[in-house]
């Protein structure tokens, strides 16, 4: 069966994004490709988003196909992103989102087990905040691999809202990046 795993970058302090809501991307490095975006294309099998960074996303990776000009053309993984299989949750969103996508309004458990159950490769969910705030809640996530940037923002959006109940980790795994980054690899412990 496979895993359904949160793997996002979080400023030391926390935060997702900057003060105005705006998306800060770590600083970038070989280093950084191999052991973060490559580990993380080369297991997933699915990805899952909320609307916004689905469509954040969607903007970015698509024109790779069609427009060799276009910044995610040069990539080496854009087609790998273009091809996976994407189920995005939103209550808004209707119709053929594209992108290989699958709109989700509701039955976000039921919705991981089938997918846990189907396919090859782990469920990797990218972002954004409030579809990983709701799967924590939910207890839904086997994993979390979190790279730590070395940032403090002082405000912006959290990746982890309070409210959720105790969920008890084991470091799986745990790597310094050449840019002062860090990324933490968690397993959720089942009783």
């Amino acid at each position: 069966m496979r895993k359904a795993i949160l793997s996002m970058f979080i400023s030391l302090d926390g935060y997702i994004t900057g003060p105005k809501g705006e998306f800060v991307p770590p600083q970038w490095s070989d280093d950084l490709a191999t052991h973060w975006s490559g580990y993380a294309l080369e297991r997933a099998g699915h990805l899952l988003y909320g609307r916004v960074n689905f469509l954040f996303n969607k903007g970015f990776w698509e024109p790779a196909e069609t427009d060799p000009n276009s910044p995610a053309a040069g990539v080496p993984w854009a087609a790998v992103m273009n091809r996976l299989p994407k189920t995005v949750f939103s209550t808004t969103l209707t119709g053929d989102p594209g992108w290989n996508g699958t709109v989700v309004r509701d039955d976000l458990e039921g919705t991981v087990a089938r997918l846990k159950a189907e396919g090859d490769g782990d469920l990797y969910m990218f972002g954004g905040a409030g579809i990983a705030q709701s799967f924590v809640a939910r207890d839904l996530f086997d994993e979390y691999r979190l790279m730590v940037t070395p940032t403090l923002f002082g405000d912006g959006q959290r990746l982890f809202a309070p409210g959720f109940d105790r969920i008890d980790l084991t470091l799986i795994d745990n790597r310094t990046l050449d840019t002062g980054a860090v990324i933490l690899h968690y397993r959720r412990e089942r009783g």
